[in-house]
């Protein structure tokens, strides 16, 4: 009762709040990617989306995901076959080591793995992940009931992100990184900072800085854009609270730029995950529908303006 007394009162403050929910509950799991991107676009910003005819770069997102149907992109996507791809581009020595992988949460052999490392799906986006960091207090029971439902979850399905369509769901255990130069500004150092890069067809434009804060319990993504030159973007995204300090440029920012650039090449537009920890940059992930192609930009001309600079394929989907 908890959880729908939850919905209900959500639902009361903002009734187009009930397409997530029924969403949730498969409703519309037999309805077609583009009824679903018209419903959800609804259901986020209140208007009606053109999707025949977008401008803004949440727009085009939704077209991308309809209509750029690119087999590639579901290795992109996968969180596990993503390492050897990237590896042949840019070299092994930026990817984060990888210590097992499986079918099923029951196959995992705990016993096998290290006092510290990370459990997450490849085939989502976050969902079930475990950052262990001291595997005595670890709930083996509960983690594996989180990894449980996961890999039964077709994301895709409850997002409609092309990228995510039939990838084979794994569970994939990598080895734990920590930030030691966190700490020194001012950053709680449990977290990690991540540098996201926006790239329009092979050309990385801008970034930002991501910082998943947890306060009370709770998680509170971070972020601030900036551009190559560190200086702030005259735009910022409206769902996500502002990182809350001035960071360092990274020493290594041209180099990630390069990395950034290759790995898009050919792309109409995706963002390149990268970290940049303890003077050495990792590998995080590819994301090709930031905030599932929601997360609006203010003031609301940089819609149109970032959305220019996605040149739309021929469609193949």
């Amino acid at each position: 009762m908890g959880k729908i007394n939850k919905a209900l009162t959500r639902i009361s403050k903002n009734p187009r709040s009930v397409i997530d929910y029924l969403n949730a509950l498969g409703c519309f799991s037999r309805f077609s990617d583009r009824k679903c991107v018209e419903l959800f676009w609804w259901s986020k910003t209140g208007k009606r989306i053109d999707i025949d005819n977008p401008k803004g770069f949440n727009e085009k997102l939704q077209w991308l995901k309809l209509y750029d149907h690119n087999p590639e992109y579901h290795i992109w996507a996968d969180k596990y076959r993503v390492k050897e791809k990237v590896a042949e581009l840019i070299g092994q020595e930026y990817i984060i080591p990888t210590l097992g992988v499986w079918d099923d949460p029951d196959e995992i052999d705990f016993d096998q793995l290290p006092d510290q490392f990370v459990l997450k799906c490849n085939h989502n986006c976050g969902g079930g992940m475990c950052i262990c960091k001291d595997k005595s207090k670890l709930d083996i029971s509960k983690v594996k009931a989180k990894l449980r439902r996961e890999v039964k979850h077709d994301y895709y399905k409850d997002s409609r992100e092309w990228s995510y369509k039939d990838i084979p769901h794994k569970i994939v255990a990598e080895q734990f990184i920590k930030d030691d130069t966190l700490s020194k500004q001012s950053i709680n150092a449990d977290g990690l900072i991540d540098y996201k890069f926006f790239c329009f067809n092979g050309v990385p434009k801008f970034l930002y800085i991501g910082f998943a804060n947890i306060v009370n319990g709770e998680k509170h993504d971070q972020l601030s854009f900036k551009n190559f030159d560190w200086t702030d973007t005259p735009f910022y995204r409206t769902d996500h609270e502002s990182f809350p300090i001035e960071l360092e440029r990274p020493e290594k920012l041209d180099e990630m730029i390069q990395i950034a650039e290759k790995l898009s090449t050919g792309i109409p537009f995706v963002r390149v995950d990268l970290y940049f920890i303890n003077n050495q940059i990792l590998f995080s992930e590819m994301t090709f529908y930031p905030g599932s192609g929601y997360g609006l930009f203010s003031p609301p001309e940089w819609e149109t303006k970032l959305g220019e600079w996605i040149t739309l394929p021929d469609k193949k989907g």
